[in-house]
């Protein structure tokens, strides 16, 4: 087996096999509970449930639980979600696993149908929700149950034992593992195909056949034309990032008006590629500029790894208050400065301010289900400047950024939006309404980035749609 033991987590103490009280004889089979790791490729806590289904003699079965009851998710969330379990259960199923796929809630779902089961793997998920689940599931059931996490790079507690406060702070802890966890996943072989383990589960040839057994907010569109779900899209899309745009990776990455970026994230976002696999193609890439390789892995593993420090170690990470002291302190210092212009929640969805380029971001967003990280980070600042607290201004970003984007509700995002705020960052000169926290304004987009170029390339997307 070559997952490494810090990666493997047990939930329960509870011994394998014939338990008390249970009078249908010996388990029979292995669960692996997907939930945060929706691939079949580069998956340690996959290849774990395999290990762990050889070791019994058993079959595996891999059940995903489709709720419609996850916050703040609507259509255009599930529908790139389905389209990445359709191939998953196909993968799945061409290595003699049983995928099964149920409605409901996974904390009643998974113990019930362990009731046969030997022993239950499932990945690790860091969000509030996703750690309840893992709670309920450990609770209810009668059988050993381990996590695994496979969707860091260096596992949370191996990188830091605390909260820390910022990059610079994480960053040596990271490094100093990378090496340790950069290494490929290899597909273990299953030794006891589930050809004759009959379980009830929804069909998952189709997308929209799939989302037809729940309800689901349709409030927001898919955004198909943009982004496919899926693992073969993603590995793809990253295989055209390699050969044709990551040698200007450094140069643009402050230039939204370009495309040099991987665009990963929805797919991290919903598991369907690993970013151990993403660490490993660059740090192999022959022929790759150093900076470039130390410049993606700053984003990838130290940034985006930052963000699950804060979200596992912090309760309240998305409210207001889990912000620094000196950042509330500072903002509530200016929180009644005059404000030049105020805009409600509905004008922002709308896009209907005065500024043309915060504008442009807010239809990248709603068209695409994506945003240059360069004009997230422009968009949050005004939304800031423009509400009328600060208090206001954290709830309508958070809003805004979990309704429409494909990677909104995890822990890039809510990091992402409180670092508008000064998480992870420094005081700097003090200034209306922003007091210390840092500022952007619109000259200074004009000034590091063809912005006019950007506006031009989200109008043209608004046309392609029309």
């Amino acid at each position: 087996m070559n997952i490494d033991p810090a990666r493997i987590h047990s939930l329960t103490d509870r011994p394998a096999g014939k338990l008390p009280g249970n009078t249908s004889g010996n388990k029979n089979y292995v669960i692996y509970w997907m939930q945060q790791s929706q691939r079949a490729l580069w998956n340690h806590a996959l290849e774990f449930a395999v290990c762990r289904a050889n070791f019994h003699g058993c079959p595996l079965m891999a059940v995903f639980c489709l709720t419609n009851t996850f916050p703040e998710a609507n259509l255009r969330h599930y529908t790139f979600m389905a389209e990445g379990l359709c191939e998953t259960g196909r993968e799945l199923e061409k290595r003699g696993i049983r995928f099964v796929l149920r409605a409901g809630n996974p904390g009643q779902i998974v113990p019930d149908l362990a009731e046969q089961a030997k022993e239950i793997i499932c990945d690790r998920g860091y969000t509030r929700v996703q750690r309840q689940w893992q709670q309920h599931v450990a609770e209810g059931a009668r059988c050993p149950v381990f996590c695994v996490e496979s969707d860091v790079v260096v596992p949370a507690e191996t990188a830091s034992q605390k909260a820390e406060y910022a990059a610079r702070t994480i960053r040596p802890k990271i490094l100093a593992h990378l090496d340790r966890f950069v290494r490929p996943v290899a597909e273990i072989p299953l030794e006891n195909p589930a050809t004759d383990l009959e379980m009830r589960g929804l069909a998952f040839s189709d997308p929209q056949k799939m989302l037809s057994c729940i309800q689901v907010d349709g409030s927001v569109s898919p955004v198909t034309r943009f982004f496919k779900g899926g693992t073969r899209e993603a590995i793809g899309r990253f295989d055209d990032f390699l050969d044709n745009r990551i040698a200007r990776y450094i140069q643009n990455s402050n230039q939204p008006q370009t495309d040099d970026i991987s665009r990963m994230s929805p797919y991290l976002h919903f598991g369907q590629i690993s970013p151990v696999y993403l660490a490993w193609k660059v740090q192999n890439r022959k022929n790759l500029d150093p900076e470039i390789k130390t410049a993606f892995i700053e984003e990838l593993v130290v940034r985006r790894e930052l963000a699950v420090n804060f979200v596992w170690f912090t309760k309240n990470y998305d409210a207001f208050s889990c912000l620094p002291d000196w950042a509330k302190k500072t903002l509530a210092d200016h929180a009644k400065d005059p404000r030049k212009y105020r805009y409600s929640i509905e004008a922002l969805d709308a896009a209907a301010t005065h500024d043309i380029y915060w504008n442009a971001a807010m239809d990248e967003m709603k068209s695409t289900g994506f945003m240059h990280n360069y004009m997230r980070m422009y968009w949050g600042k005004k939304i800031l400047e423009w509400s009328k607290s600060p208090e206001t201004a954290f709830k309508n970003a958070i809003v805004l950024n979990n309704k429409y984007f494909l990677d909104g509700r995890d822990p890039n995002s809510f990091a992402g939006v409180a670092w508008i705020f000064g998480l992870h960052d420094r005081a700097w000169k003090a200034r209306d309404i922003f007091g210390k926290v840092r500022y952007m304004n619109a000259a200074g987009l004009e000034r590091k980035c063809d912005i006019k170029a950007y506006v031009d390339k989200i109008e043209q997307i608004k046309t392609q749609q029309a």
